[in-house]
């Protein structure tokens, strides 16, 4: 279902350069503010004290500017694979967090880099989910909690699949949860849990 829908996405760092950079920008900081407002509220009570989180397909980073403004503890890093969008991130985050290009299926961190990862609405364009759960896992500290945000249609029995296959998230495993949006366009989406 996943690939009928959105296919493979080669140019996605082309759909999110330039312009498209810019007019995305203005619709998560306007359009999607309440959405990630509440996601930022979901992650805030499972981050821990000064824990270290990287936020995959950070986009604008919006989720990461709610994120500063709830837990100024955090240790906030973020990842997307179009430089245009990082550097809208750089530009609306200031210092309160790092950001860089990079991808999920090759992440750019030692291991055992980060307590918490979060991902919202990014998971639904990965080409090669299978390939993201070992890296995810790599970089994930011992105890540490993998969040993902997305529409139902999103591969999350993918991630479910390759982590069972890969012996990964053994210690929590995956669960999926409903939640409420906020956003009447698409007023529920998944959050999927894995640690």
């Amino acid at each position: 279902m996943h690939l009928r829908l959105h296919g493979a996405h080669r140019n996605l760092p082309k759909a999110f350069a330039g312009r498209g950079s810019r007019i995305y920008d203005l619709v998560a900081r306007r359009v999607l503010r309440g959405f990630y407002r509440r996601l930022a509220d979901d992650v805030s009570a499972t981050a821990p004290q000064g824990g270290a989180v990287l936020d995959v397909g950070t986009g604008p980073g919006v989720l990461l500017v709610e994120l500063s403004r709830r837990r100024p503890d955090l240790h906030l890093t973020g990842i997307d694979l179009s430089a245009d969008m990082v550097g809208a991130a750089s530009r609306n985050l200031g210092p309160r967090a790092t950001v860089r290009v990079g991808s999920v299926t090759e992440l750019p961190f030692p291991d055992r880099s980060f307590d918490l990862i979060v991902s919202s609405l990014s998971l639904h364009h990965w080409d090669h989910p299978e390939a993201a759960v070992p890296e995810l896992a790599r970089v994930l500290r011992p105890g540490g909690r993998l969040q993902i945000y997305d529409f139902r249609f999103a591969p999350f029995d993918t991630l479910t699949g390759a982590a069972r296959e890969a012996s990964v998230f053994t210690e929590r495993p995956p669960e999926r949860t409903t939640i409420r949006t906020g956003i009447p366009l698409f007023p529920r989406c998944v959050r999927y849990t894995a640690g």
